[in-house]
């Protein structure tokens, strides 16, 4: 059954985002853009290669409980995957909408540290953690979308630098919320004490909350240090 678009999300370098329904539920689709400048057999071979990783890492995250979106038709030779429309507004409209109780900012703020720890603890970063990528339902419940840019890591930079996005982010675009990345790395660290130390994956061993948020600081002192 053919997706039936409603409306133009987003019209990126690397992708346009449509949506509308798919067997009659919400649903987004996911659209690759050529590169023009690059060669067209290596284009493609790169698009496929970063399509099938991406339903990969969300297949495997979704039987994992994470709140991310399912993949439900997947075409990679033509650059097309069909997924689940998740609920809420995108975290940066939460933050600057000036009706919504601080109460409630606090919370999902809370609620997302929780859930990119528990992202973490999959060994996978994200890879473009911005406010955009964020969406937030009415009870303050996060989810995480656009996996484009993810990968299955066990080196601690990587994880350190998945957090000093966010926190660049919620610092440049968001400063009237004071604090704003202290409450998402309370949720991130009281995530691991909730779950306990991370699992061995097949991969080896996952950094700890305590060592990824080490390693933030380590960011950046050296951001700090060469800006």
């Amino acid at each position: 059954m053919a997706f039936v678009p409603s409306e133009r999300l987003h019209l990126g370098a690397e992708a346009e985002v449509w949506a509308g329904t798919w067997m009659g539920q919400d649903a987004v689709r996911k659209l690759r853009r050529p590169r023009k400048w690059r060669h067209p057999d290596l284009d493609n071979r790169l698009g496929y290669r970063r399509m099938m990783s991406e339903s990969r890492l969300l297949i495997r995250l979704k039987r994992c409980g994470l709140n991310v979106p399912a993949v439900w038709d997947l075409d990679p030779k033509s650059g097309r995957m069909i997924l689940e429309r998740m609920p809420g507004l995108p975290l940066i409209e939460i933050l600057r909408n000036g009706e919504i109780s601080q109460e409630f900012i606090d919370k999902t703020l809370r609620n997302t540290g929780a859930l990119i720890r528990r992202l973490h603890r999959e060994a996978i970063t994200h890879g473009d953690l911005s406010t955009n990528n964020i969406l937030v339902d009415e009870n303050g419940k996060p989810s995480l979308i656009d996996f484009g840019l993810a990968a299955i890591d066990y080196e601690i930079e990587r994880f350190g630098i998945d957090l000093h996005v966010i926190d660049e982010i919620l610092g440049a675009s968001h400063p009237e919320q004071n604090g704003a990345i202290d409450l998402l790395l309370e949720g991130y660290a009281s995530e691991e004490l909730r779950l306990g130390e991370p699992p061995e994956q097949s991969g080896g061993a996952v950094p700890t909350a305590t060592q990824v948020l080490k390693r933030l600081e380590d960011v950046r002192s050296r951001v700090r240090y060469h800006g």
